[in-house]
């Protein structure tokens, strides 16, 4: 695995190997919860993790849970192809409630 990984859509994971990137195209939770456990197990060497935001919601407090861990890899969630849903909470909101930090 190589330091950045992405786990995405399969058109997604197609774009970013054009540019050099490793990563498994998911299609559902266990897919996703399966390639994002291999991800963060140490000996894969990821430094960072991109995720759409679908697949980040699928994986719920589980993501939210590595991310206060504060370990590598971080974790990165980007749109998928459809763009964001409306009234998505994105990642870092969800690690800001879960801290108890509000920015204004």
């Amino acid at each position: 695995m190589t330091e950045i990984y992405v786990i995405a859509e399969e058109e997604l994971v197609i774009a970013f190997r054009m540019v050099g990137l490793e990563g498994a195209a998911v299609s559902g939770r266990d897919e996703a919860a399966a390639a994002f456990k291999a991800a963060i197990d140490p000996s894969s060497g990821c430094k960072m993790l991109i995720l759409t935001e679908e697949i980040a919601d699928a994986l719920g407090s589980e993501l939210v849970q590595w991310q206060l861990s504060g370990k590598y890899p971080l974790v990165v969630d980007i749109p998928p192809l459809s763009g964001t849903p409306a009234g998505h909470k994105s990642l870092v909101d969800a690690v800001r409630q879960a801290i108890g930090i509000k920015i204004q």
